[in-house]
């Protein structure tokens, strides 16, 4: 094992005039619907944080008490409870949506005012000379959700970011079932956004992704149909979980996938026909490989839709390309995986 990747492998090499300038390691697991690991490079058992890839189990508990029915938010309102949105027009929209139906002011949200992560919007608006606002957080679809789920439920609002919050505990509870990590040995940190998120080893997270894929895999009848309802609404509105150009909705517009990544290189992703789940790992952090790395996984396994695999490459070309548009450069997918058992 190499003391500086503990164990992680090559994924994407980038070359400049030919030259090799750039390594990303990371880890990918992928798991079938026995629960074993199809597939493999470096290791599977890597403990990471899921960050945002937690989303839509973090909605869970909202659709699980049947509150999709209580407050009256249309699909999209419901859908950005997933997202990591970039404050687009139509985003801002559902937010703003979701606000005046639950009496709220902005201020209920601890996530601190922001720009839209995304420049044309952010732009607008200093232009504009407007204030930041906590809504514009990209993180605020989720904790609207959250304390639609507290309103609903009679709990605080004032600590709902709370790891010792009743939401927050049943988050978790639903985390430790969904992904089969006992509760007691998922790690909790604090995401940039206040909220708790999850440790655990990639093999669980891709187990929890295989059953938002594969519902019938889920033994409660509830939970099953919570679970139903969340990923319909991901594949339905793909781009209110982020934007046109970026992988989650490009990877959601194929009804067959169910996708989220996560703040510093961690994504998962599950193949609802082929009954697979893979969650990876960039562990320098980087975000920039995922659309090529995925591209690759697919191609490894033999996946049919081509336009999905196509869209990859479009967003994430393997061409590198100067400020003035001149290919300089290319990003080359170099792992190859292993069956689960193969060393």
């Amino acid at each position: 094992m190499n003391e500086l990747t503990g164990g992680a492998e090559p994924l994407v090499e980038e070359y400049r005039g030919g030259y090799l300038e750039n390594i990303h390691y990371g880890h990918v697991c992928g798991v079938d619907d026995t629960g074993s690991i199809a597939y493999r490079s470096g290791d599977p058992e890597w403990i990471t944080f899921m960050r945002s890839a937690a989303k839509p189990i973090q909605a869970i508990p909202f659709f699980l008490e049947g509150f999709d029915k209580k407050f009256g938010f249309t699909d999209e309102e419901q859908a950005i409870m997933m997202a990591s949105h970039r404050a687009l027009p139509y985003h801002v929209e559902a937010l703003e949506g979701m606000l005046s139906k639950l009496g709220l002011d902005e201020e209920a949200l601890v996530c601190k005012p922001t720009y839209p992560l995304d420049a044309n919007a952010r732009d607008t608006l200093v232009a504009e000379k407007k204030p930041q606002r906590r809504i514009y957080h990209n993180c605020s679809g989720k904790h609207l959700g959250v304390l639609s789920y507290c309103i609903g439920m009679g709990h605080s609002l004032e600590d709902y970011y709370s790891a010792d919050h009743p939401a927050q505990k049943r988050i978790a509870a639903i985390a430790a079932e969904l992904s089969e990590c006992p509760i007691e040995d998922i790690r909790i940190g604090t995401d940039g956004c206040g909220f708790p998120v999850f440790g655990m080893p990639l093999r669980n997270m891709a187990l929890a992704f295989l059953k938002l894929a594969c519902p019938d895999l889920i033994e409660d009848g509830a939970l099953r149909e919570a679970v139903k309802k969340v990923t319909r609404l991901m594949n339905a509105y793909p781009t209110l979980i982020s934007a046109d150009y970026l992988i989650c909705p490009n990877l959601l517009m194929d009804d067959n996938i169910v996708a989220k990544g996560g703040a510093k290189g961690i994504y998962c992703f599950a193949l609802k026909k082929e009954r697979l789940a893979f969650a990876l790992k960039v562990v320098d952090g980087s975000e920039d490989e995922w659309p090529i790395a995925v591209a690759s996984i697919l191609e490894q396994i033999g996946y049919a839709n081509q336009d999905t695999i196509a869209r990859m490459y479009k967003i994430g070309s393997p061409d590198i390309r100067n400020d003035n548009g001149l290919i300089i450069g290319e990003n080359r997918s170099v792992f190859t995986l292993r069956r689960g058992k193969e060393a």
